[in-house]
């Protein structure tokens, strides 16, 4: 018998098998893990000062959201490409996306719009816009087909800041 077989709660680490059957609880363990409640602590071989280091830690967030972003929104991966160069261009094409998704995201929070990032690519997936060659003048134009409001807003605000 093992402590997993047991229990799959965070308390196994307090108890110790002795033998095949007997369990107790291992106080010993338990009162010296006590006295770190409350107390965070961060274990690290970088040079960064202790205040840096929190900042990191406390930033961390961003980098997975990053992450998240790269596996469900860009799709990343998998990569099905073998040679070295291909693979970096997938990575190099993705991590442009992604700069310009976190851009996107910075430019609707200082216009204040109601329109969240991933509202935003939804919105364009279905924006079309037709360009044409007039016969006479040989003249191209154009012209973005009809939008919703919130379609409108978004052109209107990616126009104005790229």
């Amino acid at each position: 018998m093992t402590k997993s077989n047991i229990n799959n709660r965070r308390y196994n680490k307090y108890l110790k098998l002795n033998g095949d059957i007997t369990i107790e609880i291992d106080y010993e363990k338990y009162d010296n893990d006590g006295q770190w409640d409350g107390i965070k602590g961060y274990l690290t071989n970088t040079k960064l000062s202790d205040k840096e280091v929190m900042e990191n830690y406390r930033n961390l967030w961003q980098i997975e959201k990053a992450f998240r972003i790269f596996k469900t929104d860009i799709l990343i991966s998998p990569i099905y490409h073998r040679i070295r160069n291909r693979i970096e261009a997938h990575i190099c094409i993705a991590f442009a996306a992604y700069c310009i998704l976190k851009e996107l995201e910075r430019v609707l929070y200082e216009e204040k719009s109601a329109i969240l990032l991933k509202r935003a690519t939804e919105l364009t997936q279905n924006m079309y816009q037709i360009t044409y060659t007039l016969r006479e003048s040989k003249q191209t134009k154009s012209r973005l087909l009809n939008m919703d409001e919130e379609q409108a807003e978004l052109y209107r605000i990616v126009r104005k800041n790229f």
